[in-house]
């Protein structure tokens, strides 16, 4: 239970709080208005390749990254909502940007597992 909190809570609270604090860095640049797509484009990569490095010797079955996938969305939309939707009050906070990372943060650590357990496509 100790890993899959470390797995869970802490990786999923680092990624979101890398995008957290890099948007404030960007809300004060030129891109502010399509910062959610740059920060998309960005941190993408660099989360898949983190979650891939994580977990590659660790051989887990591919249900405890279902579960991962659950813990990274529930973390990400929650403190989405307690920190930008409460804190800041935005106009239009769900739009394409946002849904779509809340998308790929679900679907990442299921590909990876996927990937990981040797399920490639022939």
């Amino acid at each position: 239970m100790k890993q899959f909190t470390r797995d869970a809570v802490g990786l999923g609270i680092a990624f979101w709080l890398a995008g957290y604090l890099l948007s404030l860095v960007l809300f004060f640049t030129p891109l502010a208005p399509v910062m959610g797509w740059v920060l998309f484009v960005c941190l993408t990569p660099v989360m898949a390749a983190v979650t891939y490095w994580y977990f590659l010797h660790r051989g887990l079955p591919l249900s405890y990254f279902v579960q991962i996938a659950v813990a990274w969305t529930a973390i990400a939309i929650l403190s989405d909502y307690l920190f930008i939707v409460l804190l800041f009050h935005p106009a239009a906070y769900y739009q394409a940007d946002v849904l779509s990372y809340y998308a790929v943060t679900f679907l990442l650590p299921l590909a990876v597992g996927w990937y990981l357990r040797g399920y490639r496509p022939a």
